[in-house]
């Protein structure tokens, strides 16, 4: 079968970076010219990290108040149609930009998943269907891991506490964009999310375990059911877990689990070889 969209989702700490680099091997010992986004990809070509959008007049008072770093920004943005993207983090992380805080933190609240749900979607299903335009013109198969499912769940469920059901028509909706590229799906499971959410908090920087937690009790669902600390947070990627489990039943492209409870890489490599070859894609 000729796929050029393989998907890897799963919670944190499940093996969904693992997963999408053992994929990316066997595919690449098998000669397939294939290309690895993981989570955070600056350029990852069907999603945003790090970037802010713009209407004209919001563009227009951020080069007011840009002062010394005016050229970099308007040097810096992409404009489409009515959009003025602006990639605030590439600009740091690779070109070395340091906007002072008070320019960064007005630049931060356009950042595309701070912006009110609804405008989110229509920005990242345009994303898509960009992504999928220039996927068709080529043959290269792409993984990517953990935007198709999770993100549309973290800012819809876990940020906004928006409905159930229209996360899941969000996701249902990207899932027709896509079914062109005939797009496989692998979803990461544990059978222990305790365990394996501790492991990861444990073993991650504390930043990111904070702000991890922060996001997830301080807003949305978590505030909403007044959930607290590292048990709120637990309670909060159950939900999120029962919700993607739904989503997963509903959709209809090719899909399989996988258990990676072991974290044994030989082990798990052979399992995800077995299933590739059961989906007809090796």
């Amino acid at each position: 079968m000729n796929t050029k969209l393989v998907l890897v989702e799963g919670l944190p700490g499940f093996g969904k970076s693992t997963t999408a680099n053992l994929l990316n091997t066997i595919l690449l010992e098998k000669k397939t010219d294939v290309e690895l986004f993981l989570e955070g990809n600056l350029d990852h070509p069907a999603d945003y990290d790090g970037v802010s959008c713009f209407n004209k007049s919001e563009f227009d008072s951020l080069l007011v108040k840009s002062g010394a770093f005016r050229e970099v920004i308007s040097n810096s943005v992409t404009r489409k149609e009515d959009h003025y993207f602006l990639p605030y983090r590439k600009m740091i992380d690779e070109n070395g930009v340091h906007f002072p805080e008070s320019l960064l933190n007005t630049i931060f609240k356009n950042d595309i998943y701070e912006l009110p749900f609804e405008k989110n979607m229509e920005l990242i299903t345009e994303k898509w269907r960009d992504f999928v335009n220039q996927a068709n013109k080529g043959s290269k198969t792409y993984i990517f891991e953990c935007c198709f499912i999770q993100n549309p769940i973290t800012i819809g469920m876990v940020k906004y506490g928006e409905d159930k059901e229209k996360v899941i028509n969000y996701v249902r909706a990207l899932e027709k964009i896509i079914e062109e590229l005939n797009p496989v799906l692998f979803y990461i499971e544990q059978d222990n999310l305790e365990f394996s959410f501790r492991k990861v908090y444990k073993e991650r920087e504390k930043e990111w375990s904070t702000g991890f937690m922060n996001y997830y009790t301080n807003q949305g669902y978590g505030e909403y059911k007044g959930y607290k600390g590292l048990e709120g947070t637990m309670k909060v990627l159950e939900a999120r877990r029962e919700v993607e489990r739904e989503i997963f039943d509903q959709l209809s492209i090719i899909k399989a689990i996988l258990n990676n409870t072991f974290y044994e890489t030989a082990r798990y490599k052979s399992m995800i070889k077995e299933k590739l070859h059961l989906l007809n894609i090796l």
